[in-house]
């Protein structure tokens, strides 16, 4: 009887969600790219619903302590996280104890967007293609120094990502931040970086930086000259950020089938897209079982990457 009356409960739930404010947790600082999309998705919701959707940044551990809180918040669709590459994908790699599991504690809900990477060189670097400079790295190891946002971070990960695929060995440089490394690469401290198009675009356009290679299937509408690293002769290769919801598991799958319906008619709305443009993101409705598909299969991409390249946290 009792579980008659729970199960009615979650029905009553599903049937008329969201009935309060929803709260969407930022694992990160206010600011960055995921803090933006969560709040675009959310301000979308909100017109669609009636109901307002709260963002909650609880920065700290890459992302472990606000995705920790998710995967232990009651399943009832009201307290969302949006992942992305490291807390979803990277973390189970770069920390031995790391507090969830994402396969098993979340229930994916919309991949929202993805975020394609640029390999530049310095002006300096005598390579005009990524083949000339695999060239270089081969002929030279060690003499290439890379620079990203710090260990563990996308653009670390990327390019240790590249130097398993090429069999290169470049030095990497972390540091507290994209920007600064930007500052140095611009400077000639730095030879490369592998990171996401936003830092990049205008020092590409301004002839600072010179593209050599992106990192998604696709050449970019922003870059059409440059070609994608399967292009440039690893075929398969793609390393893009990604990012997207996951609810904690157990949310009923009407829940689960609502959020994404909406989310993805948001990803199509003018306004988003437009925000999406500037983050440099591509969008990327999906069903949810797309989106649990890709978290799986990032998990076992990266894991022999920060083996190889060492990877540890700070």
């Amino acid at each position: 009887m009792i579980f008659g009356a729970a199960g009615t409960a979650w029905s009553q739930g599903a049937d008329g969600y969201p009935l309060r404010p929803i709260r969407i947790v930022v694992p990160f600082t206010p600011g960055g790219s995921t803090d933006v999309l969560a709040r675009a998705i959310g301000q979308e919701l909100t017109k669609a619903w009636g109901q307002a959707v709260v963002i909650d940044n609880l920065p700290g551990a890459g992302g472990s302590i606000g995705a920790d809180k998710v995967a232990k918040a009651p399943p009832d669709g009201y307290t969302l996280l949006m992942g992305h590459i490291g807390t979803l994908a990277v973390n189970p790699s770069l920390y031995p104890r790391l507090p969830y599991n994402p396969v098993k504690d979340f229930a994916p809900v919309a991949w929202v967007a993805r975020v394609p990477n640029v390999l530049v060189v310095h002006p300096s670097v005598p390579a005009r293609t990524l083949q000339e400079l695999v060239a270089l790295a081969k002929a030279k190891p060690g003499s290439l120094n890379y620079g990203s946002g710090g260990n563990g971070s996308a653009a670390n990960l990327a390019t240790e990502y590249l130097k398993l695929q090429t069999g290169t060995s470049m030095v990497h440089i972390p540091y507290r931040g994209t920007a600064p490394a930007v500052t140095d690469l611009l400077g000639g401290q730095l030879q490369l970086m592998f990171t996401g198009l936003p830092a990049l675009v205008g020092p590409i356009k301004a002839g600072q930086l010179r593209a050599l290679a992106v990192s998604s299937p696709q050449r970019l509408d922003a870059l059409p000259d440059v070609p994608t690293v399967a292009e440039s002769g690893y075929k398969g290769f793609e390393a893009d950020q990604w990012y997207g919801v996951v609810a904690p598991a157990g949310t009923p799958p009407a829940i689960v089938a609502r959020l994404n319906a909406q989310i993805n008619q948001a990803l199509s709305a003018p306004e988003l897209k437009q925000r999406l443009a500037a983050e440099g993101a591509i969008a990327t409705p999906q069903p949810p079982e797309v989106f649990g598909k890709l978290i799986a299969s990032e998990i076992a991409r990266w894991k022999p990457v920060i083996g190889s390249g060492r990877v540890k946290v700070q």
